[in-house]
Parts: C-alpha cells; structure tokens; sequence
C-alpha cells in the first residue's frame, strides 16, 4: 500500500539548496539530497505555492528572487487571480498563486498550500495506476487534474498533462535524463508510469 509522507530534490549543491527553501519557508516541506544525475530541459514537475492574497504572492516571489532563483513568469494578474512562476537554483519550478485579485491584511511571507505537481502524459491512467498502489482520489477533473487526499504529508499531490504543466509555467515541454525528485511513501521503491521514482519515506525529524 502506497501513501504519499514526503518530496526530496535531487541536487548538485545541497547546503545552496537547503537555504534556498528556507528562504521561501519551505525547509520542513521539502528535502534536499546530492546528485549529479544528468537532467535537461523540462524536468516534468513543478511546485505549487498557494497564497491568501497577492501581496503574498509578492512577498514569496521577491524571496525567492533574493535567494537567486530566476523569473519565468513575473507575477500578474489574470482571469483566474495573480501569480508568478520563479526557477530555484537547482532547477526547480516554483509556481506561487492566489485566486484572490486584492489584498486583505498586510502582505506576509506565507502560503496556505503547497502541492507538487507531477506533469504527465495521460492523467487518467496515472491516477488509475496510483489509485490501484492505494492513493485515494480527492479531486479529479477528467483528463486535465487529479489531486489525491494526502494526510501523511504537508505537501498535496497533484497529477497535470506534462503538456499544460509546462505552458503553465513558461518552460518548453521537452526535456530528457532524470527528474531529480523522489517522492517518498510507504511500501516497496518504485517507478510510476512516467518514471517518477518512489522509495520508502525517510524517518521524520523529531520534534
């Protein structure tokens, strides 16, 4: 039986990279470990940073950029809220949003919501294969977006079209070599259909 308890990056310079979401108060959500692994391109996964209100959005993005990530997409608004989309120094994607288009307290550096999004080639098979692992759906919108309820992780898992996910985010789609992320969970080490890898979680930090 699968549960979804835990995110770890694969990068070149971990200590770089353990302050640069700290920076962005994501240390006890996201782990970092070594790798030199090739990766180029679109590495087909993105985090996603939900905020209150813009000027939290503002706040996070301008983090980020201080911690030297670069700007995909500068923050705006749209149709749907505001945000904007930043690369960590490691190469992830950060996307951070509000659906809400004004501001109602003073701006803070905080989110109330961080998913991973996993971008991938046919949603509804993805979501059957992890269904079939363990995974309970939460919300699913037919072959666009499937989030599975997560209670073991601060971090909610999400399945996107590989294809939107990058639109979304202001990179190319193509992209080659290995994700550099290992989601951790409760059974045997895996690989899903697009070759997202799992293994068991680490044990949690005490305290």
């Amino acid at each position: 039986m699968t549960s979804f308890e835990s995110v770890t990056l694969e990068v070149s310079d971990p200590v770089a990279a353990a302050a640069f979401y700290a920076a962005l108060g994501l240390a006890s959500h996201v782990r970092v470990r070594a790798s030199d692994e090739a990766a180029t391109g679109f590495r087909g996964f993105a985090l996603s940073l939900v905020a209150s209100q813009p000027g939290n959005v503002d706040a996070l993005v301008g983090a980020a950029l201080d911690a030297g990530a670069t700007a995909l997409k500068p923050a705006a608004k749209s149709f749907w809220g505001y945000g904007g989309v930043v690369q960590a120094p490691d190469g992830t994607i950060c996307k951070v949003a509000s659906s809400k288009k004004k501001d109602s307290a003073p701006a803070a550096r905080e989110f109330d919501q961080l998913a991973l999004l996993l971008g991938v080639a046919d949603v509804k098979a993805s979501k059957r294969f992890y269904v079939d692992r363990g995974l309970a759906v939460g919300k699913s919108f037919g072959g666009k977006y499937a989030e599975f309820d997560t209670p073991s992780s601060p971090v909610t898992l999400a399945l996107y079209p590989r294809r939107a996910l990058a639109k979304d985010t202001g990179v190319a789609e193509e992209g080659a070599g290995s994700h550099r992320l290992v989601l951790g969970g409760g059974g045997e080490p895996f690989t899903d259909p697009d070759g997202f890898a799992w293994e068991p979680a680490p044990a949690r930090h005490p305290g």
